[in-house]
Protein backbone atom coordinates (compact mmCIF):
# COMPACT_ATOMS: atom_id res chain seq x y z
CA UNK A 1 0.00 0.00 0.00
CA UNK A 2 1.02 4.16 -1.05
CA UNK A 3 2.87 5.60 0.11
CA UNK A 4 5.76 4.23 2.48
CA UNK A 5 6.58 6.94 4.60
CA UNK A 6 9.49 5.25 7.09
CA UNK A 7 9.13 6.32 10.51
CA UNK A 8 11.64 6.28 11.62
CA UNK A 9 13.96 6.41 8.80
CA UNK A 10 16.81 4.14 9.79
CA UNK A 11 20.98 4.61 9.02
CA UNK A 12 22.91 1.79 7.88
CA UNK A 13 26.74 1.63 6.66
CA UNK A 14 27.22 1.94 3.25
CA UNK A 15 26.30 -2.17 1.76
CA UNK A 16 27.73 -3.48 -0.97
CA UNK A 17 26.80 -6.87 -3.40
CA UNK A 18 28.51 -10.29 -2.43
CA UNK A 19 27.71 -13.78 -3.50
CA UNK A 20 25.54 -13.96 -0.23
CA UNK A 21 23.63 -10.49 -0.97
CA UNK A 22 24.26 -7.23 0.14
CA UNK A 23 26.65 -7.03 2.92
CA UNK A 24 28.26 -3.69 4.99
CA UNK A 25 31.34 -2.55 3.19
CA UNK A 26 34.24 -3.68 5.44
CA UNK A 27 36.08 -0.64 4.59
CA UNK A 28 33.51 1.72 6.07
CA UNK A 29 33.25 -0.62 9.30
CA UNK A 30 37.15 0.10 9.59
CA UNK A 31 36.89 3.84 9.00
CA UNK A 32 33.99 4.34 11.66
CA UNK A 33 35.32 2.34 14.52
CA UNK A 34 38.19 4.51 14.64
CA UNK A 35 36.25 7.74 14.93
CA UNK A 36 34.23 5.82 17.10
CA UNK A 37 37.86 5.20 19.55
CA UNK A 38 38.56 8.88 18.34
CA UNK A 39 34.86 9.72 19.81
CA UNK A 40 35.81 7.88 22.82
CA UNK A 41 39.34 9.75 23.74
CA UNK A 42 38.22 12.90 22.88
CA UNK A 43 37.72 15.61 25.23
CA UNK A 44 36.12 17.89 22.82
CA UNK A 45 34.87 16.96 19.59
CA UNK A 46 34.93 20.20 16.42
CA UNK A 47 33.10 19.43 13.00
CA UNK A 48 35.34 20.19 10.25
CA UNK A 49 32.54 18.99 7.29
CA UNK A 50 31.80 21.55 4.12
CA UNK A 51 30.56 24.90 5.39
CA UNK A 52 27.20 24.21 3.83
CA UNK A 53 23.97 21.87 4.21
CA UNK A 54 25.47 18.55 2.73
CA UNK A 55 28.29 18.73 5.41
CA UNK A 56 26.29 19.67 8.35
CA UNK A 57 24.13 16.24 7.61
CA UNK A 58 27.52 13.86 6.96
CA UNK A 59 28.83 15.04 10.42
CA UNK A 60 25.32 14.80 11.96
CA UNK A 61 24.46 11.08 10.52
CA UNK A 62 28.25 9.94 11.85
CA UNK A 63 27.60 11.09 15.11
CA UNK A 64 24.20 9.62 15.27
CA UNK A 65 25.26 6.37 13.90
CA UNK A 66 27.63 6.08 16.85
CA UNK A 67 25.76 7.13 20.05
CA UNK A 68 27.26 10.00 20.76
CA UNK A 69 24.98 13.13 21.94
CA UNK A 70 27.69 15.49 23.47
CA UNK A 71 27.64 18.85 22.31
CA UNK A 72 30.07 19.51 19.58
CA UNK A 73 31.73 22.84 17.92
CA UNK A 74 32.13 23.65 14.53
CA UNK A 75 34.50 25.25 12.15
CA UNK A 76 32.45 26.92 9.85
CA UNK A 77 34.84 27.99 6.97
CA UNK A 78 34.59 28.34 2.69
CA UNK A 79 38.02 29.47 2.41
CA UNK A 80 40.74 27.01 2.74
CA UNK A 81 43.90 29.24 3.53
CA UNK A 82 45.95 28.95 6.32
CA UNK A 83 44.60 32.84 7.33
CA UNK A 84 41.00 31.61 7.33
CA UNK A 85 41.32 28.24 8.67
CA UNK A 86 42.97 29.74 11.76
CA UNK A 87 40.44 32.74 11.77
CA UNK A 88 38.05 29.91 12.07
CA UNK A 89 39.10 28.05 14.94
CA UNK A 90 39.68 31.30 16.84
CA UNK A 91 35.70 31.74 16.95
CA UNK A 92 34.01 28.39 16.96
CA UNK A 93 30.17 28.59 16.77
CA UNK A 94 28.07 25.85 19.26
CA UNK A 95 26.55 23.06 16.56
CA UNK A 96 23.12 24.16 18.13
CA UNK A 97 23.30 27.01 16.00
CA UNK A 98 22.95 24.89 12.97
CA UNK A 99 20.85 22.77 13.98
CA UNK A 100 18.32 24.07 11.26
CA UNK A 101 20.36 23.79 8.60
CA UNK A 102 20.49 19.98 9.82
CA UNK A 103 16.78 19.95 9.88
CA UNK A 104 16.47 21.01 6.17
CA UNK A 105 19.39 18.81 4.77
CA UNK A 106 17.80 16.32 6.80
CA UNK A 107 13.92 16.50 5.48
CA UNK A 108 15.94 17.18 1.91
CA UNK A 109 17.38 13.65 2.34
CA UNK A 110 14.59 12.09 3.42
CA UNK A 111 12.08 13.28 0.86
CA UNK A 112 14.20 12.49 -1.83
CA UNK A 113 13.84 8.54 -0.52
CA UNK A 114 10.34 9.25 -0.25
CA UNK A 115 9.57 10.69 -3.61
CA UNK A 116 11.90 8.36 -5.58
CA UNK A 117 10.38 5.14 -3.78
CA UNK A 118 6.94 5.68 -4.11
CA UNK A 119 7.06 7.63 -7.38
CA UNK A 120 9.26 4.52 -8.84
CA UNK A 121 6.85 2.08 -7.45
CA UNK A 122 4.00 3.61 -8.24
CA UNK A 123 4.93 4.03 -12.33
CA UNK A 124 6.51 0.41 -12.24
CA UNK A 125 2.68 -1.22 -10.77
CA UNK A 126 0.91 0.96 -13.03
CA UNK A 127 3.03 -0.35 -15.72
CA UNK A 128 2.92 -3.89 -15.07
CA UNK A 129 6.73 -3.63 -15.00
CA UNK A 130 9.86 -3.21 -12.61
CA UNK A 131 12.83 -0.99 -12.39
CA UNK A 132 11.04 2.31 -13.34
CA UNK A 133 13.19 5.08 -11.69
CA UNK A 134 11.44 8.41 -10.89
CA UNK A 135 12.98 11.57 -8.73
CA UNK A 136 12.97 14.88 -7.58
CA UNK A 137 15.42 15.94 -9.66
CA UNK A 138 15.95 13.32 -12.60
CA UNK A 139 11.99 13.48 -13.05
CA UNK A 140 11.49 17.12 -13.67
CA UNK A 141 14.79 17.28 -15.88
CA UNK A 142 13.52 14.30 -18.04
CA UNK A 143 10.17 16.37 -18.21
CA UNK A 144 11.64 18.97 -19.57
CA UNK A 145 13.80 17.25 -22.22
CA UNK A 146 10.64 15.34 -23.05
CA UNK A 147 8.22 18.54 -23.98
CA UNK A 148 11.11 20.82 -25.21
CA UNK A 149 11.47 17.97 -27.95
CA UNK A 150 7.56 17.58 -28.57
CA UNK A 151 7.43 20.93 -29.50
CA UNK A 152 10.22 21.05 -31.80
CA UNK A 153 8.49 18.10 -32.90
CA UNK A 154 4.46 19.62 -33.46
CA UNK A 155 6.03 23.03 -34.57
CA UNK A 156 4.24 24.47 -37.01
CA UNK A 157 6.41 27.27 -39.12
CA UNK A 158 4.79 30.22 -39.58
CA UNK A 159 6.10 32.37 -42.51
CA UNK A 160 6.61 36.62 -41.91
CA UNK A 161 7.79 38.93 -44.48
CA UNK A 162 9.90 42.06 -43.57
CA UNK A 163 10.92 45.24 -45.76
CA UNK A 164 14.35 46.13 -46.18
CA UNK A 165 16.04 49.39 -47.95
CA UNK A 166 19.37 49.22 -49.45
CA UNK A 167 21.13 52.69 -49.92
CA UNK A 168 24.83 54.17 -49.68
CA UNK A 169 26.37 56.41 -47.05
CA UNK A 170 30.08 57.26 -47.66
CA UNK A 171 30.85 54.62 -50.72
CA UNK A 172 29.69 52.47 -48.40
CA UNK A 173 26.12 50.14 -49.53
CA UNK A 174 23.62 49.39 -46.41
CA UNK A 175 20.62 47.50 -45.93
CA UNK A 176 18.10 49.02 -43.45
CA UNK A 177 15.15 46.94 -42.36
CA UNK A 178 11.52 47.26 -41.53
CA UNK A 179 10.88 48.20 -37.83
CA UNK A 180 7.72 45.64 -37.89
CA UNK A 181 7.34 42.10 -39.05
CA UNK A 182 4.18 41.53 -41.82
CA UNK A 183 2.27 38.12 -41.30
CA UNK A 184 0.38 38.08 -44.67
CA UNK A 185 1.57 39.14 -48.15
CA UNK A 186 -1.18 41.68 -48.22
CA UNK A 187 -0.11 43.52 -45.29
CA UNK A 188 3.52 43.75 -46.39
CA UNK A 189 2.04 44.67 -49.96
CA UNK A 190 0.37 48.07 -48.57
CA UNK A 191 3.60 49.24 -47.19
CA UNK A 192 5.70 48.25 -50.25
CA UNK A 193 3.30 50.19 -52.49
CA UNK A 194 4.36 52.82 -50.32
CA UNK A 195 7.68 52.92 -51.02
CA UNK A 196 8.25 51.25 -54.15
CA UNK A 197 8.60 54.21 -56.01
CA UNK A 198 10.43 56.40 -53.71
CA UNK A 199 13.85 57.45 -54.47
CA UNK A 200 14.70 59.28 -50.73
CA UNK A 201 14.96 58.35 -47.30
CA UNK A 202 15.12 60.37 -43.91
CA UNK A 203 16.85 60.09 -41.35
CA UNK A 204 14.15 60.68 -38.04
CA UNK A 205 16.16 59.43 -35.44
CA UNK A 206 20.02 58.59 -34.71
CA UNK A 207 20.77 57.03 -31.20
CA UNK A 208 23.99 56.84 -29.86
CA UNK A 209 24.55 55.00 -26.07
CA UNK A 210 27.54 53.89 -24.42
CA UNK A 211 26.87 50.96 -22.76
CA UNK A 212 29.40 49.02 -19.91
CA UNK A 213 29.35 45.43 -19.87
CA UNK A 214 30.37 44.05 -16.29
CA UNK A 215 32.92 41.16 -15.97
CA UNK A 216 31.22 37.45 -16.36
CA UNK A 217 31.54 36.00 -12.49
CA UNK A 218 34.22 33.13 -11.45
CA UNK A 219 33.32 30.00 -12.94
CA UNK A 220 31.19 27.75 -10.37
CA UNK A 221 30.84 23.74 -11.63
CA UNK A 222 27.71 24.29 -13.85
CA UNK A 223 28.78 27.18 -15.57
CA UNK A 224 32.62 25.73 -16.29
CA UNK A 225 30.30 22.21 -17.55
CA UNK A 226 28.01 24.70 -19.57
CA UNK A 227 30.85 26.16 -21.17
CA UNK A 228 33.11 23.24 -21.60
CA UNK A 229 30.17 21.90 -23.65
CA UNK A 230 29.76 24.49 -25.92
CA UNK A 231 33.21 25.36 -26.92
CA UNK A 232 34.91 21.47 -26.17
CA UNK A 233 31.84 19.69 -26.84
CA UNK A 234 32.40 17.80 -23.83
CA UNK A 235 29.45 16.08 -21.39
CA UNK A 236 29.00 17.67 -17.72
CA UNK A 237 30.26 14.05 -16.24
CA UNK A 238 33.60 14.57 -18.63
CA UNK A 239 34.56 17.95 -17.58
CA UNK A 240 33.71 16.82 -13.79
CA UNK A 241 35.94 14.24 -13.97
CA UNK A 242 38.94 16.12 -15.94
CA UNK A 243 38.46 18.81 -13.10
CA UNK A 244 38.99 16.06 -10.82
CA UNK A 245 42.03 15.00 -11.73
CA UNK A 246 43.01 18.74 -12.23
CA UNK A 247 41.59 19.52 -8.40
CA UNK A 248 43.71 16.02 -7.27
CA UNK A 249 46.86 17.17 -8.88
CA UNK A 250 46.91 20.06 -6.73
CA UNK A 251 46.25 22.68 -9.89
CA UNK A 252 43.23 23.95 -9.55
CA UNK A 253 40.60 24.89 -6.77
CA UNK A 254 37.76 22.19 -5.31
CA UNK A 255 35.72 21.70 -8.75
CA UNK A 256 31.70 21.17 -6.97
CA UNK A 257 31.10 24.57 -6.17
CA UNK A 258 28.31 26.19 -6.36
CA UNK A 259 29.26 29.49 -5.78
CA UNK A 260 30.52 32.09 -8.35
CA UNK A 261 32.22 34.57 -5.79
CA UNK A 262 35.45 34.37 -3.99
CA UNK A 263 36.35 35.93 -0.10
CA UNK A 264 38.18 38.48 0.47
CA UNK A 265 41.35 36.32 1.95
CA UNK A 266 41.29 34.02 -1.26
CA UNK A 267 41.49 37.79 -3.21
CA UNK A 268 44.69 38.54 -1.62
CA UNK A 269 45.87 35.80 -3.69
CA UNK A 270 44.66 36.60 -6.73
CA UNK A 271 47.96 38.64 -7.89
CA UNK A 272 50.55 36.52 -7.53
CA UNK A 273 47.53 33.59 -9.20
CA UNK A 274 47.98 35.80 -12.49
CA UNK A 275 51.32 36.03 -12.31
CA UNK A 276 51.96 32.78 -12.97
CA UNK A 277 49.66 33.18 -15.75
CA UNK A 278 52.59 34.94 -17.59
CA UNK A 279 54.15 31.62 -18.63
CA UNK A 280 50.79 30.50 -20.02
CA UNK A 281 51.18 30.52 -23.99
CA UNK A 282 48.14 32.13 -24.40
CA UNK A 283 47.54 34.41 -21.52
CA UNK A 284 51.05 35.83 -21.54
CA UNK A 285 50.38 39.67 -22.36
CA UNK A 286 46.93 39.54 -20.71
CA UNK A 287 48.52 38.07 -17.65
CA UNK A 288 51.66 40.67 -17.79
CA UNK A 289 48.78 43.33 -18.88
CA UNK A 290 46.53 42.74 -15.79
CA UNK A 291 49.37 42.51 -13.12
CA UNK A 292 49.94 46.20 -13.55
CA UNK A 293 46.63 47.48 -13.30
CA UNK A 294 43.64 47.49 -10.25
CA UNK A 295 42.26 44.29 -10.50
CA UNK A 296 38.00 44.31 -10.46
CA UNK A 297 36.78 43.17 -7.30
CA UNK A 298 32.71 42.27 -8.77
CA UNK A 299 33.61 38.52 -7.33
CA UNK A 300 34.64 38.77 -4.19
CA UNK A 301 32.06 38.72 -1.69
CA UNK A 302 32.08 37.03 1.62
CA UNK A 303 28.07 37.45 2.34
CA UNK A 304 27.40 35.39 -1.09
CA UNK A 305 29.71 32.36 0.09
CA UNK A 306 28.53 28.78 0.28
CA UNK A 307 30.42 25.83 0.82
CA UNK A 308 33.25 25.77 -1.25
CA UNK A 309 34.18 29.44 -3.54
CA UNK A 310 34.05 29.96 -7.24
CA UNK A 311 37.19 27.69 -9.73
CA UNK A 312 39.89 29.06 -9.64
CA UNK A 313 43.76 28.26 -10.22
CA UNK A 314 46.26 27.17 -7.27
CA UNK A 315 50.07 28.06 -7.03
CA UNK A 316 50.85 25.07 -8.87
CA UNK A 317 51.67 26.17 -12.42
CA UNK A 318 50.98 22.20 -14.26
CA UNK A 319 54.00 21.08 -16.56
CA UNK A 320 52.34 18.07 -18.19
CA UNK A 321 48.78 17.82 -18.94
CA UNK A 322 46.69 15.87 -21.45
CA UNK A 323 44.92 17.99 -24.09
CA UNK A 324 41.22 17.81 -22.53
CA UNK A 325 43.14 18.85 -19.25
CA UNK A 326 45.02 21.69 -20.91
CA UNK A 327 41.78 23.00 -22.11
CA UNK A 328 39.55 22.82 -19.09
CA UNK A 329 42.75 24.77 -17.40
CA UNK A 330 42.59 27.38 -19.15
CA UNK A 331 39.29 27.68 -19.63
CA UNK A 332 39.22 28.39 -15.82
CA UNK A 333 42.44 30.75 -15.87
CA UNK A 334 40.80 32.78 -18.67
CA UNK A 335 37.53 33.15 -16.55
CA UNK A 336 39.56 34.33 -13.92
CA UNK A 337 41.76 37.01 -16.18
CA UNK A 338 38.49 38.01 -17.42
CA UNK A 339 36.49 38.22 -14.21
CA UNK A 340 39.09 40.36 -12.45
CA UNK A 341 39.21 42.48 -15.84
CA UNK A 342 38.03 46.08 -16.22
CA UNK A 343 34.70 46.83 -17.92
CA UNK A 344 34.10 46.33 -21.13
CA UNK A 345 32.86 49.49 -22.27
CA UNK A 346 30.49 49.36 -25.99
CA UNK A 347 29.11 52.58 -28.20
CA UNK A 348 25.71 51.67 -29.75
CA UNK A 349 24.53 53.41 -32.66
CA UNK A 350 20.78 53.34 -33.81
CA UNK A 351 19.27 54.84 -36.68
CA UNK A 352 15.99 54.97 -38.28
CA UNK A 353 14.58 56.33 -41.68
CA UNK A 354 11.21 57.19 -42.51
CA UNK A 355 10.48 56.40 -46.63
CA UNK A 356 7.01 57.45 -47.32
CA UNK A 357 5.12 56.97 -43.51
CA UNK A 358 7.60 53.22 -43.46
CA UNK A 359 10.02 53.30 -40.43
CA UNK A 360 13.91 51.35 -41.72
CA UNK A 361 16.30 50.85 -38.86
CA UNK A 362 19.75 49.64 -38.92
CA UNK A 363 22.27 49.24 -35.80
CA UNK A 364 25.75 48.95 -34.97
CA UNK A 365 28.38 49.09 -32.56
CA UNK A 366 32.09 50.10 -31.50
CA UNK A 367 34.25 48.38 -28.54
CA UNK A 368 35.64 51.57 -27.36
CA UNK A 369 37.23 49.88 -24.23
CA UNK A 370 37.74 46.07 -24.46
CA UNK A 371 38.23 45.57 -20.63
CA UNK A 372 37.09 41.69 -20.37
CA UNK A 373 36.26 41.15 -23.77
CA UNK A 374 40.31 41.81 -24.58
CA UNK A 375 41.19 38.63 -22.95
CA UNK A 376 39.90 36.24 -26.00
CA UNK A 377 41.01 38.94 -28.92
CA UNK A 378 44.94 39.08 -29.92
CA UNK A 379 46.27 42.80 -28.76
CA UNK A 380 45.90 43.81 -32.64
CA UNK A 381 42.46 42.66 -32.86
CA UNK A 382 41.23 45.46 -30.02
CA UNK A 383 40.62 48.63 -32.14
CA UNK A 384 37.58 47.82 -34.10
CA UNK A 385 36.98 49.57 -36.89
CA UNK A 386 33.00 51.79 -36.52
CA UNK A 387 30.66 49.37 -37.98
CA UNK A 388 28.52 52.08 -39.15
CA UNK A 389 29.20 55.48 -40.91
CA UNK A 390 28.36 58.73 -39.02
CA UNK A 391 24.04 59.47 -39.67
CA UNK A 392 23.08 63.22 -39.16
CA UNK A 393 18.80 63.46 -38.43
CA UNK A 394 17.55 64.86 -41.16
CA UNK A 395 20.03 63.59 -43.71
CA UNK A 396 18.49 62.61 -46.89
CA UNK A 397 19.71 59.10 -47.80
CA UNK A 398 19.20 57.41 -51.61
CA UNK A 399 17.08 54.27 -52.08
CA UNK A 400 18.60 52.04 -54.15
CA UNK A 401 16.37 49.31 -54.09
CA UNK A 402 13.48 47.74 -51.88
CA UNK A 403 13.34 43.87 -51.09
CA UNK A 404 10.96 41.15 -49.67
CA UNK A 405 11.95 38.51 -47.13
CA UNK A 406 10.47 35.88 -46.67
CA UNK A 407 10.97 34.14 -43.42
CA UNK A 408 9.75 31.35 -40.87
CA UNK A 409 9.25 31.36 -37.74
CA UNK A 410 11.23 28.56 -35.67
CA UNK A 411 11.15 26.24 -32.57
CA UNK A 412 12.98 26.55 -29.67
CA UNK A 413 15.75 23.95 -30.14
CA UNK A 414 16.23 20.57 -28.65
CA UNK A 415 18.29 21.16 -25.51
CA UNK A 416 22.43 20.75 -25.54
CA UNK A 417 23.62 19.54 -22.44
CA UNK A 418 25.00 23.28 -22.38
CA UNK A 419 21.46 24.54 -22.58
CA UNK A 420 19.73 22.00 -20.39
CA UNK A 421 22.02 23.13 -17.83
CA UNK A 422 21.51 26.50 -17.92
CA UNK A 423 17.25 25.81 -18.06
CA UNK A 424 17.58 23.56 -14.97
CA UNK A 425 19.23 27.10 -13.12
CA UNK A 426 16.54 28.91 -13.44
CA UNK A 427 13.29 26.11 -13.60
CA UNK A 428 11.72 27.73 -10.70
CA UNK A 429 11.19 30.68 -12.54
CA UNK A 430 7.93 29.68 -14.50
CA UNK A 431 6.51 28.09 -11.83
CA UNK A 432 2.57 29.16 -10.99
CA UNK A 433 2.45 28.36 -6.96
CA UNK A 434 -0.91 28.95 -7.69
CA UNK A 435 -2.00 25.50 -8.96
CA UNK A 436 0.28 23.84 -6.46
CA UNK A 437 -2.30 21.71 -4.54
CA UNK A 438 -0.89 19.48 -1.13
CA UNK A 439 -2.95 17.39 0.33
CA UNK A 440 -2.60 14.48 2.92
CA UNK A 441 -2.18 11.17 2.33
CA UNK A 442 -2.89 7.89 4.11
CA UNK A 443 0.21 6.98 5.50
CA UNK A 444 1.26 3.14 5.18
CA UNK A 445 4.30 3.45 8.25
CA UNK A 446 7.25 0.52 7.64
CA UNK A 447 11.32 0.88 8.38
CA UNK A 448 13.11 1.76 5.45
CA UNK A 449 17.07 2.70 5.47
CA UNK A 450 18.78 5.17 4.48
CA UNK A 451 22.51 4.98 3.23
CA UNK A 452 25.44 7.24 4.12
CA UNK A 453 28.86 7.26 2.86
CA UNK A 454 32.61 7.21 3.62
Amino acid sequence: MLPIIPDPFKLVVRQIKTEDGYKADPTALKQLEVIRKLLGQADQVISCTDAGREGELIMRYVLEYLGYHKETKRLWISSMTEKSIREGFDSLKSSKEFDNLYRAAKARRESDWVVGMNASLSLSMAAGKSNYSLGRVQTPALGMICRRYLDNRDFIAKPYYLLQLRTTKAGKELVLTCTGKYDTPEKLDVDRKKVYEETTAKVVQVEKKEVPEEAPLLYDLTALQRSANTKLGLTAEQTLNIAQKLYEGGYISYPRTGCSYITEDIFEQVPSLIGLLKQHPRFTWHAENLCNQPLNRHCVDDSKMTDHHALIITENYPQRLSLDEQNIYSMIAGRMLEAFSGKCLKETVSVQADCNGVLFGIKGSQIKVPGWRGIYNEPSEKEEGSLLPEFQEDEILPVLGIDTLVKKTKPQPIFTEASLLAAMEGCGRTLDLSLIHISEPTRHRSIAYGVFWL
